[in-house]
């Protein structure tokens, strides 16, 4: 997402990219700073790292949720360097959206609330109220939804070409699909008992993970076959290969 729940691009991103390249046509090139390093992370991509650090260091994300973001990083370097590259004229490049797409924006926000912060909270109740096996069900989704967005930041910073974009979101959704598919198999798989700890005033817990578990998956079911692939993804190609012609012309 960009505008922080990783459903694709935002107004605001672009906005900042339009901004970004405007500076770089306008100023002569001078040495990388600790200060240019620093603005390289925004606000918003410190804290979904701190998420998926902190999620990493209590041990409830898999070793194959890790590899994935490290060889997404990669790879989206050898899309960069390979595939491609930025072109000159694409510095220019208008949005792919309007800058003040109001539709965009609701979407954007609606997703980062139901697919990143009460999930967040959910994880972080469960840590009070001892739901080991709750908290260990949602924690790869918003660890890879944490580094979604982080990796958005990345990418939206300038360096990248519009499909190396438009690769993040498509892959992250993706895989995250299959993470709340096992999500959603676990929250069905409790027993509403006494055993499991699930009976009585701890009963709500079990029905909102997997209300949360459903509408995730219906969410980003349609993100991905909804709006990345058919509406994004095209949009996004046409304007690169248009200004890939004008470029080479």
């Amino acid at each position: 997402m960009s505008g922080g729940g990783g459903v694709g691009p935002s107004s605001e991103q672009e906005e900042q990219l339009q901004k970004t390249t405007k500076s770089k046509i306008q100023q002569i090139p001078q040495p990388r700073t600790r200060s240019s390093v620093r603005r390289f992370f925004s606000f918003r991509q410190l804290n979904m790292l701190t998420i998926a650090v902190f999620l990493s260091a209590t041990g409830m994300v898999s070793l194959e949720d890790f590899g994935f973001v490290v060889f997404s990083f990669i790879y989206m370097y050898f899309l960069s360097k390979f595939s491609f590259p930025i072109l000159s004229s694409s510095l220019e490049e208008p949005p792919v959206f309007g800058q003040n797409n109001k539709v965009l924006g609701i979407y954007v926000s609606m997703a980062a609330i139901i697919g990143l912060f009460i999930p967040i909270a959910y994880i972080f109740q469960g840590i009070f109220e001892g739901d080991k096996e709750g908290i260990k069900a949602a924690a790869p989704h918003v660890f890879l939804l944490a580094s979604q967005v982080f990796m958005e930041g990345v990418a939206f910073s300038g360096r990248f070409s519009l499909p190396v974009r438009v690769f993040v979101p498509v892959f992250y959704n993706s895989r995250r699909i299959f993470s709340i598919v096992e999500w959603l198999r676990a929250e069905i798989s409790k027993v509403d008992n006494d055993e499991q700890g699930y009976s009585g005033s701890r009963r709500w817990r079990l029905y909102i993970g997997r209300g949360l578990a459903i509408v995730n998956m219906g969410l980003w079911s349609f993100n991905l076959f909804g709006f990345l692939l058919p509406v994004y993804l095209p949009k996004a190609f046409k304007k690169y290969y248009s200004a890939y012609k004008v470029n080479k012309n």
